[in-house]
């Protein structure tokens, strides 16, 4: 069996449990160290293995983060890359945490590119596009709302916020204003 066959048998039957949890997004996802975990038997059964290699790069005065994921079987590899920037600016985090945040994305994205992962379910992966919203409203002057602009002085992602409430486009706009005055 070539490679790139053993590739398709193993994106059609793979699966990693979603075991994280985001109690500010409240939702499941999964991390690099899920799927990596997954993929063991996955190494025995059809004896390929899987590395993750990184490298660091700049491009206009930010960290970038290379990862790559590959599949090995003997000589044949297979290849897939995410490209991640660092945040230097992430409140709340040390430098160490700021490049380990962006190093476990890189490398769950890369794996997930190799192995054709599909996240639409996942929080940061769906789109805003619908017409209709199953997700609350947030409003200006409600408790909600407070909580959300408290966060983001905390240094919290205006993203997360998006991803569990019906946000306007206007309200959007303020809320982002809180988070460009906390990193300034």
């Amino acid at each position: 069996m070539t490679i790139q066959e053993k590739l398709s048998l193993i994106q059609h039957e793979f699966k990693a449990k979603k075991s994280r949890y985001n109690s500010f997004g409240k939702y499941n996802f999964r991390s690099a160290e899920d799927i990596l975990e997954a993929l063991k038997p996955i190494n025995k059964k059809y004896k390929v293995y899987f590395t993750i290699e990184e490298r660091i790069s700049e491009i206009a005065g930010l960290p970038i983060i290379h990862s790559v994921a590959s599949m090995i079987d003997g000589d044949q590899i297979i290849q897939a890359t995410a490209v991640v920037g660092v945040d230097l600016n992430q409140k709340g985090m040390q430098v160490p945490q700021q490049f380990g945040s962006a190093s476990s994305y890189g490398k769950k994205y890369a794996l997930g590119n190799l192995l054709l992962i599909d996240d639409t379910a996942d929080a940061d992966a769906t789109n805003n596009h619908t017409t209709k919203s199953s997700k609350p409203k947030l409003s200006k002057g409600s408790d909600n709302w407070n909580k959300a602009v408290d966060y983001i002085k905390a240094g919290g992602d205006v993203s997360a916020i998006i991803t569990k409430y019906d946000v306007s486009v206007t309200d959007r706009s303020e809320l982002k204003s809180y988070e460009n005055r906390t990193n300034s």
